[in-house]
């Protein structure tokens, strides 16, 4: 028994060494109770957020007879469902967009130096853990944790980089940026 907690602590130390670099929030614990014969049985789900706030973030859920045991394990699965998120400049988006899932619908902004995050409740989790600094977000319809959070995930799967459209399109970031001439009368589209 006790070889195999040494052993454990080796490993859990080499594993806190590589994911230092991640940023967790607990955004929300919810209790339920199952009613049994000799009175209540309690479970813990938890929802967590990850970030390296970089532009790498995740978002998971554990369940557990204890709140360390589910945090842990929201945590582990987080972590194992990190997307990348283009950042302009490495502080906001790159352009406006909007997420849904469900009944929950998120609309997130750009927004210029010195804003700080205007979000609220979850998506601010998610933020902060993405290394966002200038956004303006609003969350319509369902204000439950786990349907913002995926709905915030789903607008930011949505957010593309200029690279990224360049690339796909086949030209150079410097023309796809640059006004083209006559794009007043509307020939040029945004």
């Amino acid at each position: 028994m006790a070889r195999e907690e040494q052993g454990g602590r080796g490993r859990d130390r080499k594993d806190e060494e590589r994911d230092s670099e991640f940023v967790d929030r607990l955004v929300h614990i919810n209790r339920v109770a199952k009613v049994v014969k000799g009175g209540r049985r309690f479970g813990f789900a938890a929802l967590v957020v990850v970030g390296d706030q970089k532009g790498r973030v995740g978002f998971g859920h554990g369940k557990a007879r204890e709140v360390p045991e589910a945090i842990r394990k929201a945590t582990e699965s987080a972590k194992r469902a990190l997307i990348r998120v283009p950042l302009r400049e490495g502080r906001t988006l790159h352009h406006d967009v909007n997420g849904r899932h469900g009944a929950g619908r998120v609309v997130l902004r750009a927004a210029p130096a010195g804003t700080g995050i205007i979000a609220g409740g979850p998506m601010r989790a998610v933020f902060e853990s993405l290394g966002v600094h200038d956004v303006v977000a609003k969350s319509q319809g369902s204000s439950n944790p786990y349907n913002m959070i995926r709905a915030t995930f789903d607008a930011l799967k949505a957010e593309d980089s200029p690279r990224s459209v360049a690339a796909r399109r086949g030209l150079k970031v410097s023309v796809l940026q640059s006004r083209r001439p006559g794009g007043e009368d509307g020939t040029a589209e945004g």
